[in-house]
């Protein structure tokens, strides 16, 4: 029990003694027995905050507001932090001696806290306070996939997950100056954009709705003052977006040639309306007010905009109503990944193009279309799929090089010919364009654990998820598979089960779980996987699933063969 309030007996120490090590927050050094360990700054402020009150409890929020103020980033940089202390600590969370967790309330520092004013440390101090642990049964931390990503933190490091080798250094600049968005100016400004209800009468005007939130949500991520933050659609995902300081919502219905569309915007905080307008205008006019809503919304949100990104939003993308009402059908249909919906949607966007010879998203989705051919229907030479997925995106960038869509299906067709440097340099250009772009991280992250380097896809995908709270099975998958190679098991099965409840059909998820079942001992789970892998794929071999698999480092692979052999795959 602590007999006297400690939060301010060490305001700014030089140096401490915590249990057995000291601490000096000016090197940001941590020493024992001859011992000299060096960590990151932010985890150093992390534990003099817990060292200011030792046995006391700092909840998440004092933590975050005292290490990171002003600055919008998610639970998991508070995360890991504490991780890398136990880590540098020698602690172990299930029988802490220095850090412990309360659950649902934040941390506490349990070693004895001294201030050290001797040349060496010594083992005479006489500490300030000491606390027993309290008895509890142990919580493992959250998984890293469900929690909101640190946005901020990386891109404010100048991209190092990204630049940090020569390769990636060399191959695309633009990235570079897309990551380095907080290193030059206070904190962004944050947006949610909801997605717009249809109030119409026939469900099939539900892409309307979609399509123009999403317009728009792309039109704002544009902008360099503003951060947009995907719209959630579970209360998991709500939780995540509250770091939104804005949020935009609409509704929209259609009557024949009529188009009615509400928007508001509101303060977040405050619960404040900031702004709201009714728009009653014929449809053939759609395209005019998504200007005036996008240039209302640019007015009254407080980030600056220069005169070239207002000339970008200027310009649409098609100017035929038609061509961009066959586009909105083709994207809801090519989301979901079937393969029968796939070659409806490329219908479609065909249907766009010969509308609109110039519409580039159109093309990049046909393109698409192509790529994700060669992922769901994998048998086969996958050469004419992709050679004729590049043709097309590689039409859409020479048609308008400044749609970050664009360059994010290039990226995708270099991961699906293992052209991971070209793929890492297309992204790049795509988060030049959008640095909210959380596909591009994502899909980013993914080409890390492909070249054999995991460590650096998890923070890309907390920045994903920051960006997108509800990202789909892929982000969870990719996230999965990242902490398998890790040989993080737990971590990695908490991620790609909750790949699978999204998309139970997916065959790769399937593979990581069997995979990491075997590896946690869990026989009836692995076998339970096997003949989910049958079912989907009856003819189903490793050897051949490897052939068209975009991972390329060798020893990953001949990782997941052994462990799939052992199950008859």
């Amino acid at each position: 029990m602590l007999t006297r309030n400690h939060s301010t007996d060490i305001a700014a120490p030089s140096r401490l003694r915590i249990g057995e090590w000291w601490a000096d927050p000016l090197t940001n050094e941590l020493g024992h027995d001859g011992e000299t360990v060096r960590i990151e700054p932010k985890a150093m402020e992390v534990l003099m905050v817990l060292a200011g009150r030792p046995g006391g409890i700092a909840s998440r929020e004092e933590l975050l507001s005292n290490v990171w103020p002003g600055v919008v980033v998610g639970d998991e940089a508070l995360t890991q932090s504490i991780n890398k202390l136990r880590r540098a600590l020698g602690d172990n969370p299930r029988s802490p001696r220095y850090i412990e967790t309360i659950s649902k309330r934040g941390y506490r520092l349990i070693a004895p806290v001294c201030k050290d004013t001797a040349a060496a440390p010594t083992r005479t101090d006489e500490p300030i306070a000491r606390v027993q642990p309290s008895v509890r049964t142990y919580r493992p931390l959250r998984t890293f996939g469900l929690i909101a990503g640190l946005a901020v933190t990386i891109l404010a490091t100048g991209g190092y997950f990204y630049l940090s080798s020569p390769s990636a250094r060399d191959s695309s600049a633009d990235f570079e100056a897309a990551s380095d968005w907080d290193t030059a100016r206070t904190a962004p400004v944050t947006v949610t954009v909801l997605p717009f209800e249809s109030l119409g009468s026939s469900e099939e005007q539900a892409y309307l709705a979609r399509g123009m939130s999403n317009d728009l949500m792309t039109d704002l991520s544009r902008l360099s003052g503003l951060r947009v933050i995907s719209a959630p659609s579970t209360e998991l995902g709500a939780k995540r977006a509250q770091a939104a300081r804005y949020l935009i919502a609409g509704s929209i219905q259609r009557d024949s040639e009529a188009l009615r569309i509400n928007v508001r915007l509101v303060d977040a905080q405050t619960k404040e309306q900031l702004w709201s307008e009714r728009f009653e205008r014929p449809f053939h006019a759609l395209f005019g007010v998504q200007d005036e809503i996008t240039r209302s919304l640019v007015e009254r949100l407080p980030a600056k905009v220069s005169e070239a990104e207002r000339r970008r939003l200027a310009k649409r993308y098609t100017q035929n109503l038609e061509a961009y009402d066959y586009f909105l059908r083709g994207q809801a249909l090519f989301l979901a990944r079937r393969s029968e919906d796939n070659e409806q949607a490329r219908t479609y966007f065909r249907r766009a193009i010969d509308l609109d010879a110039n519409f580039a998203r159109a093309y990049a989705s046909l393109a698409m279309t192509y790529a994700m051919e060669y992922r769901l229907r994998p048998a086969g030479d996958a050469s004419p799929s992709l050679a004729r997925a590049f043709e097309l995106a590689e039409t859409a960038r020479m048609i308008d090089p400044d749609i970050p869509e664009i360059h994010w299906a290039l990226g995708f067709i270099h991961v699906q010919s293992r052209r991971h440097e070209d793929a890492i340099e297309s992204l790049g250009k795509a988060l030049a364009l959008d640095r909210s772009y959380a596909d591009a991280y994502a899909l980013m992250g993914g080409i890390y654990t492909y070249t054999g380097q995991p460590p650096k896809t998890i923070p890309m995908l907390r920045t994903a998820l920051r960006l997108n709270p509800d990202g789909g099975y892929l982000y969870y998958q990719i996230l999965g598979r990242a902490y398998f190679f890790e040989n993080d098991i737990e971590q990695a099965l908490i991620n790609l089960r909750e790949a699978a409840a999204r998309n139970p059909v997916d065959l790769e998820t399937r593979v990581y779980l069997a995979a990491a079942n075997v590896l946690a001992g869990d026989e009836n789970a692995a076998e339970w996987e096997a003949e989910e892998i049958r079912a989907l794929d009856p003819g189903f071999s490793m050897r051949t699933w490897l052939e068209t698999y975009p991972m390329t480092h060798a020893r990953y692979k001949e990782k997941l063969s052994s462990l799939l052999a052992s199950l008859g795959l």
